[in-house]
């Protein structure tokens, strides 16, 4: 099978050229070579099988061109108050390949980690490499966004954009609410958002935010998951109810 990647070209017929940093990984990392076959994803998201001609200048050409759909029927973004260690990296690589059209991150006011503006760079930098290389793997058709904001009230005012806002709640989940994140995925929103908490969870105050602005409460089951698992288990349930359970 050929390996795929992305590259910041627009899909043509015609013999094409490729650039850093895509044309370093594709030839220094990855060695590919003359008569080689790769799948590649064009930047208006296209997918070709296409043959290396000139290695040395990164020459290309489309043997033929792809119709292949690999992504969720709805947009789910996964957002995450900043959690310890390097947490942020296994989520970002795991959602991408579960299927999250975009994964953020934001100061939580339970969360450990605080990173100023430099530092919040730097992580998008990398984790942004994490999901191309995800999603290369996976196969998918995009690569997810990732955003990492300075502060939770910058996070908050994005909501208003989604068609469904969900927060993953613990005191939920004790609850005995088991029914509220299946019947929100079965409306098949074009696009939510599922928030989950830092290692600490979500405080009141946050809680009442989320529902004075209409967002669902919902359990994840009667077990207790770590801030990095939460996540999957919700994409992976996503997935099941929509692509699975045709």
């Amino acid at each position: 099978m050929a390996n795929q990647y992305f590259v910041k070209q627009v899909y043509t017929t015609f013999n094409f050229f490729i650039e850093n940093p895509e044309k370093h990984h594709i030839f220094n990392v990855m060695r590919a070579r003359n008569g080689e076959r790769l799948e590649l994803v064009f930047s208006d998201g296209k997918i070709a099988l296409a043959e290396v001609v000139n290695a040395e200048k990164a020459e290309f050409k489309v043997i033929k061109e792809i119709n292949r759909n690999n992504e969720l029927p709805i947009e789910v973004t996964i957002a995450v108050g900043f959690p310890k260690g390097d947490k942020l990296d296994f989520i970002t690589e795991k959602a991408t390949e579960l299927g999250a059209s975009a994964i953020w991150g934001a100061p939580f006011e339970w969360s450990v980690v605080k990173w100023n503006q430099e530092k919040l760079l730097k992580r998008e930098q990398k984790l942004a490499k994490i999901a191309q290389g995800a999603a290369e793997q996976s196969k998918r058709n995009l690569i997810p966004e990732i955003k990492l904001f300075e502060k939770f009230t910058e996070f908050f005012e994005k909501l208003h954009d989604f068609d469904k806002v969900i927060v993953a709640y613990e005191e939920s989940a004790k609850l005995g609410e088991l029914s509220k994140f299946i019947q929100v995925v079965d409306q098949r929103p074009t696009k939510i958002i599922v928030i989950f908490g830092p290692e600490g969870g979500i405080s009141p105050q946050e809680v009442n935010s989320f529902k004075d602005n209409g967002a669902e409460l919902v359990g994840l089951g009667s077990r207790i998951l770590r801030a990095e698992t939460a996540p999957l288990y919700a994409l992976s349930a996503i997935s099941a109810l929509l692509e699975l359970n045709k």
